[in-house]
């Protein structure tokens, strides 16, 4: 079963040791600078959420999630949505469904709006990075067309309801 948990005291260096392989690290960046990029945003007025993904008891994984700001170049709907900036599944642990189920849950989060509205999900990817173009487009993600640096950006739209206000 895969959970998204927080990062801890107990658990950060265990996650930081996760790992994608050689040939796949120009794709992500580590672990330990995405939790160093969660302070700096945090501190800038940015809104990340960082998490470690399990399946079971075993850490075999990292998603960082932000809302609207990112630090880096973004997109014309940034301002509107959440963006999944990191997503990396250790080395030791590709090829068995567990990103597939990630991307589950941090789609089910993200749609629970924890720091604000948003009407798109967003995540940029290098275009020879096919798997991850693959797993993006079976969840609903849709290249914008738009290209930020070397990277393409893909959209999801996210069926969020309009807040309900009482006069």
């Amino acid at each position: 079963m895969i959970t998204l948990r927080k990062i801890t005291l107990e658990n950060r260096r265990e996650i930081f040791k996760l790992e994608v392989s050689e040939d796949q690290r120009r794709f992500v960046a580590s672990n330990l600078s995405s939790v160093a990029s969660c302070y700096v945003l945090t501190t800038n007025g940015g809104h990340p959420f960082p998490f470690a993904i399990y399946a079971d008891e075993q850490p075999v994984g990292f998603v960082m999630i932000t809302y609207k700001i990112t630090g880096y170049d973004t997109p014309s709907i940034a301002d509107d949505g959440y963006c999944i900036l990191r997503l990396m599944m250790d080395q030791r642990h590709q090829n068995k469904g567990y990103g597939r189920e990630a991307m589950k849950k941090v789609l089910e989060f993200i749609r629970t709006f924890p720091a604000g509205p948003a009407q798109y999900c967003w995540i940029s990817y290098k275009a020879d990075n096919t798997p991850a173009k693959k797993l993006y487009e079976s969840f609903g993600f849709r290249d914008s067309g738009e290209v930020i640096g070397d990277e393409q950006i893909t959209v999801l739209r996210l069926n969020s309801r309009p807040s309900i206000i009482c006069v």
